[in-house]
C-alpha cells in the first residue's frame, strides 16, 4: 500500500506534467508567453494546488494573468485527465527561485572569467 506522502508527491508530479503540456500546446491566450512549470504544491486535503511557473523577464506579469484566467479550464482538464473525483483549485504563482539560480550562475561565470 502506498503511503499518503508518496501519493501526494505522485499526484503533484502528474499535475505538473499535465499543466506543462496544456501550457505548451493547448492554452491559446496571447498573454501566455514562454512559461515553465517548476513545481506543484498540494494542500494536505488535495483541494488546492499551487502551480509555480517561471517566465521570461518583462512578460511575467502578463503570463501570470493569462494563466490565472485559464485556471478554471486547467482545473477541469486535470480532473478529467487524472480521473479525480474532486480536482484541486488551481492557483498559479511565479517561481522566483529560478531567477535567483540564474543570477548566481551569472555571477559565478563572471568570477571565473575575472579569475
Amino acid at each position: 500500500m502506498l503511503s499518503h506522502g508518496h501519493r501526494h508527491e505522485r499526484l503533484a508530479d502528474q499535475i505538473r506534467i499535465e499543466v506543462a503540456e496544456m501550457i505548451e500546446g493547448e492554452l491559446r491566450d496571447p498573454r501566455i508567453g514562454f512559461a515553465t512549470v517548476t513545481g506543484v504544491e498540494l494542500s494536505p486535503d488535495l483541494r488546492h494546488a499551487r502551480v509555480r511557473v517561471s517566465g521570461t523577464g518583462a512578460e511575467e506579469g502578463e503570463t501570470l494573468a493569462g494563466l490565472s484566467s485559464a485556471a478554471g479550464y486547467v482545473r477541469r482538464e486535470i480532473g478529467s485527465r487524472l480521473r479525480l473525483r474532486r480536482a484541486p483549485e488551481i492557483v498559479f504563482e511565479l517561481d522566483r527561485g529560478v531567477e535567483g539560480m540564474e543570477r548566481v550562475q551569472k555571477l559565478l561565470d563572471e568570477i571565473k572569467r575575472e579569475g
